[in-house]
């Protein structure tokens, strides 16, 4: 089996302290992204729930893309919302990313370790 690390030199978090974890992992093809929260250089970005939908999105795909695989690869997604009232707004989000490729999903309410509103992680496949 072959197994590949990414990120596990220097992922951050808030106030730049290190995160004990890869940003994903491949292994025969399958890619486990670890969950991605709203944060840019360490730090979660302002605003509510839209910008950060777009970016907790943007950081899962920045990973698949430095990984090799694309949002097309995506077979299932884990959703974890702060607020449920939160979630009409996130599925009009997510659907602006994934509508032409919808993955498998579960989507719960969660207190965040981080002071955010959605943490996103994802399982793709490619061979």
């Amino acid at each position: 089996m072959d197994i590949k690390r990414y990120g596990v030199e220097g992922g951050t978090g808030s106030g730049g302290s290190h995160m004990p974890f890869s940003r994903a992992v491949s292994a025969d093809g399958w890619l486990y992204v670890s969950g991605q929260v709203p944060m840019v250089d360490g730090e979660v970005i302002d605003g509510g729930i839209v910008p950060q939908t777009h970016q907790a999105i943007r950081n899962v795909l920045a990973i698949l893309t430095e990984a090799g695989y694309g949002p097309e690869h995506i077979v299932r997604c884990g959703v974890w919302l702060d607020d449920a009232r939160d979630f009409a707004s996130f599925n009009k989000i997510f659907k602006e990313y994934f509508g032409a490729n919808p993955p498998a999903r579960a989507c719960v309410q969660s207190s965040m370790v981080v002071d955010c509103k959605v943490e996103i992680d994802c399982i793709a496949f490619k061979r």
